[in-house]
C-alpha cells in the first residue's frame, strides 16, 4: 500500500443535462467531485458521465447519510467494504453501474484503495479494476475536516440553488415558453420575463444565468444588467440567438457551468465550415452535434462526429453541408458541453 499521502478536497461540478434529438432529456446535475493532489478524481477516470453521491438535489438527511459513510460512520452499503463514488447521473441505480472503491482506516489514515466498475452486489476488480487509479492514503484529519465541513454548512455549497434557475427575457413568448419548458425537463429552473425592474435583490440573486430573447433591444439588455448588477448578482447572461431549443439548452448549460477551468473535462470548441476544433483535458468520448436553420427557418440537425478523442487539441473534419449558413455546433463528453457558432472560413 502507498505510504505517501495525498492531498483530499472537493470541488463544485456539474454534469450538463440536454434535449436529445429524439425528444429524450439528460437531467442536469449539480455536485462535489472529489479533489486527489489537486486533481478531479472523475478526470482520471475519464470517459465516464457519472456524478459523485454529494449531488445538491439530494435532500438533507439523504446527503448527510452520504457524507458519514465516507466518514466511515456508517457501514459500507456494498459488501468487502465498498463505498459508491460515482454512479449513474439518471437514477444513481447500481444496475447501471458504479465506481466503486474500499474505503478504510489505517491508523490515523484514510485509505480509498481497489477502484473498480460495479454493476451488481461483487466487484471484479480483474475485469473491471481501474488500473494505475489508487491506491490513496489521506491525512485522517484533513479528510474528516473536508467533509464535515459539508455537514456544518448544511447542505454540498453556498449557491448551488442559485446555479440551477434560469431568467429568460424576451419580448415574444412562444420560444421562451418552449426553452423554460426543456430547461425544467432537465431539472433547471427557468422563469420568464420581459425585464427585471420591480425584482428585489434577493431574487435577482437567485438566478445563475440569464438569456436574452433575439428581439432584446441593447438598452433593454443594458437595463436587466444593471439591475442585476445593482442586486450584486453573479448571473452569467447568454443570448438566445436561433429558435432551436437543444442548442439553447447547451448555450444554459455552459453559461451556468462554474466549474473551475483546470477542472473541465472539454476546455475549448471552435467551428468553421467543414472543420470543428476542440480540446480536451483527458482521453474521453466527444459527441458533436451541428444546428443550422435552412432557408426556410426550418432546423436542421446533424450528427458530426462521435468517438474516442487524446487529451489536447484536435481538429476533426466534418460534413461541410451541415455547417452551411447560420449553423452552431455543440460538443459533449462526460456531462460536459461546450456551444460555438459556424464561423466564416
Amino acid at each position: 500500500m502507498a505510504a505517501q499521502h495525498a492531498t483530499f478536497g472537493l470541488a463544485p461540478a456539474t454534469r450538463a443535462g440536454a434535449v436529445l434529438s429524439n425528444g429524450a432529456y439528460e437531467v442536469h446535475r449539480d455536485f462535489l467531485d472529489f479533489i486527489v493532489d489537486g486533481r478531479p478524481l472523475l478526470l482520471r477516470l475519464a470517459d465516464l458521465d457519472a456524478v459523485s453521491p454529494l449531488a445538491a438535489d439530494l435532500g438533507p438527511s439523504l446527503f448527510t447519510a452520504h457524507v458519514r459513510r465516507l466518514l466511515l460512520e456508517e457501514e459500507a452499503p456494498l459488501a468487502g467494504g465498498r463505498y459508491v463514488l460515482y454512479g449513474c447521473p439518471e437514477c444513481e441505480g447500481l444496475e447501471c453501474g458504479a465506481v466503486t472503491a474500499v474505503i478504510e482506516r489505517d491508523g490515523a489514515d484514510i485509505v480509498w484503495r481497489d477502484f473498480a466498475w460495479q454493476t451488481g452486489e461483487a466487484a471484479d476488480l480483474a475485469r473491471d479494476g481501474y488500473p494505475g487509479i489508487g491506491p490513496f492514503r489521506f491525512h485522517g484529519a484533513q479528510y474528516r475536516a473536508e467533509l464535515e465541513r459539508l455537514l456544518a454548512d448544511g447542505g454540498p455549497a453556498p449557491g448551488a440553488a442559485a446555479a440551477r434557475r434560469v431568467l429568460l427575457v424576451g419580448q415574444r413568448v412562444a420560444l421562451p415558453a418552449r426553452l423554460a419548458a426543456a430547461l425544467r425537463g432537465i431539472g433547471i429552473g427557468a422563469e420568464i420575463s420581459r425585464d427585471a425592474a420591480g425584482a428585489s435583490p434577493d431574487e435577482l440573486r437567485s438566478y445563475g444565468a440569464v438569456a436574452f430573447g433575439s428581439a432584446m433591444g441593447e438598452a433593454e439588455r443594458a437595463a436587466v444588467r444593471a439591475a442585476f448588477a445593482a442586486a450584486g448578482s453573479s448571473a452569467v447572461f447568454v443570448d438566445l440567438p436561433v429558435p432551436v431549443v437543444p442548442l439553447l439548452v447547451a448555450l444554459v448549460e455552459q453559461a451556468l457551468d462554474r466549474c473551475p477551468q483546470d477542472q473541465r473535462l472539454l476546455l475549448r470548441l471552435a467551428a468553421v465550415r467543414g472543420e470543428v476544433t476542440l480540446a480536451a483535458a483527458a482521453p474521453c468520448r466527444v459527441r458533436v452535434t451541428a444546428y443550422r436553420l435552412d432557408r426556410l427557418s426550418r432546423t436542421r440537425t446533424a450528427e458530426l462526429f462521435a468517438g474516442q478523442v487524446a487529451a489536447g487539441t484536435h481538429r476533426l473534419a466534418v460534413d461541410a453541408g451541415a455547417t452551411k449558413g447560420k449553423a452552431y455546433v455543440v460538443a459533449r463528453s462526460g456531462g460536459s458541453v461546450l456551444a460555438a457558432a459556424v464561423a466564416e472560413a
